[in-house]
């Protein structure tokens, strides 16, 4: 996961912060030495990181600070607060025409950054604010590329306009304006041609659509792993053909994730959206205060809860039964099924640790995927779906030869069965002695925990 490293520096900075009980002008110079360090070492722009350091010093060396109950904090407060100024402080959206007035969106971006997906996750998202949207193939150069860009449609369930590869870019975005017009699309994606470098055809052939037909919005593509490179394709591409917004794909890998924190502040434009996965539902709004949250290490609640309630699509009946069977700790295995697809829907229990404070950003990622083990909740979810329906909704029938036949039927050995039957009913007791604690996560966001 991006930033892991930096999160891991910046927490030991903080927690050699809060041991003090009182902060000198040399506690503050020698922590901030080491938040720029951090933040170098994160490819993070050096103009930024100089500037950053130098407005949080001129802001933590002050009375407010040394003589605060706890100076510690109030330093870190001042770090969060100048990271989300450095990013953008407010949230940026999408600019969209009024009413049923065409919205066209230009994707750009270098080959292999995820234009062609990333239309296709924007497409997605407005699709669920009740748009219709169009996917257009203007990238006739990039073997594939039309069929990509057709198949994602198609998984979006969004209409896609190709005239095929023998054709301008100019004239298929024409062909696909009129197109729009005709059918009553009120959003068209361009998914244009990449190049492995910047080049001057490539400039130019972006700078004629733009010329040729009315272009609301232009998003430029960067790869986050090419962490310094992205700020600087981000700057040549507003300086030649001007940027509307920026996207930052690839934010799931381990890239170093200095180019979030550098955009901003280097080419003037808003980071819109981050790419979080290769699903098509992986990519979510840009929060700045949000994303720093994540960066120090506390989490992003809010981004789970949203998540929850973009994915969990439970009726409010089917919410109340469940809610009353947890309440007298008498929930089954058809129960443990749902919540583990509402948990895959949210991206796995790993995805939902990363967002939680203190577990997330401040335990690397793969100390998280150890501790889960996926291969064991793998077989554990091959065990329930071994049982029958009656077996799943009366465990207590659960006798030894059909916990033999279960074990067979999901290839594991009768300990496993035995297991998992007992950590069951051990639950079932503890969420008994529980109801004020479910009844209340019940009530927030629709979210539960697998059992």
């Amino acid at each position: 996961m991006a930033f892991e490293s930096l999160t891991e520096k910046l927490q030991n900075v903080f927690k050699g912060l809060r041991s003090k009980g009182r902060l000198t002008e040399e506690d503050v110079k020698a922590a901030l030495k080491e938040v720029k360090l951090a933040l170098l070492e994160a490819d993070v722009n050096f103009r930024v990181v100089k500037q950053f350091v130098k407005s949080v010093e001129e802001r933590a060396v002050g009375q407010d600070v040394m003589n605060g109950l706890n100076p510690g904090q109030m330093v870190i407060k001042i770090v969060n607060e100048e990271m989300i100024a450095l990013m953008g402080s407010e949230t940026t959206e999408l600019t969209l025409q009024p009413g049923k007035a065409v919205t066209v969106i230009m994707m750009c971006g270098l080959q292999g950054a995820g234009k062609t997906t990333t239309a296709a996750k924007i497409a997605g998202k407005l699709k669920l604010k009740g748009k219709k949207c169009l996917l257009v193939a203007a990238d006739v150069y990039r073997p594939a590329a039309i069929k990509q860009l057709e198949l994602n449609a198609g998984k979006q369930e969004v209409d896609f306009f190709s005239i095929g590869d023998k054709h301008s870019p100019v004239d298929i975005c024409k062909a696909a304006i009129e197109h729009a017009g005709k059918n009553g699309h009120n959003i068209v994606l361009i998914d244009t041609a990449g190049r492995l470098q910047i080049d001057e055809e490539m400039m130019q052939e972006l700078q004629d659509i733009k010329e040729s037909v009315s272009v609301n919005q232009t998003l430029l593509v960067v790869d986050a792993m090419t962490g310094q490179e992205a700020v600087n394709v981000a700057s040549a591409f507003n300086e030649q053909i001007g940027v509307d917004g920026v996207i930052l794909s690839k934010m799931d890998s381990d890239a170093r994730g200095g180019a979030a924190l550098s955009i901003k502040a280097v080419t003037g434009k808003p980071i819109l959206f981050v790419g979080m996965g290769e699903k098509l539902s992986d990519l979510e709004q840009f929060y700045p205060d949000r994303m720093a949250s994540r960066i120090l290490g506390m989490g992003d609640v809010l981004i789970l809860i949203e998540k929850a309630q973009e994915n969990l699509d439970i009726d409010e009946d089917k919410e109340k039964e469940i809610s009353r069977k947890l309440k007298k700790g008498k929930f089954d295995f058809e129960d443990y099924l749902e919540s583990m697809n509402q948990m895959k829907k949210m991206g796995g229990l790993s995805s939902v640790l990363n967002m939680m404070p203190g577990l997330g950003m401040g335990i690397k990622t793969q100390e998280i995927e150890n501790a889960i083990d996926e291969k064991k909740m793998a077989r554990t979810e091959a065990i329930v779906l071994s049982m029958t329906k009656k077996e799943r909704q009366n465990p207590d029938i659960l006798n030894p030869s059909r916990k033999h036949r279960i074990a067979k039927g999901a290839g594991v050995d009768i300990s496993e069965v035995n297991r998992l039957v007992k950590q069951f009913e051990q639950s079932r007791k503890m969420m008994k002695q529980l109801p004020g604690m479910m009844n209340g996560m019940g009530k927030k966001g629709k979210f539960r925990m697998p059992f």
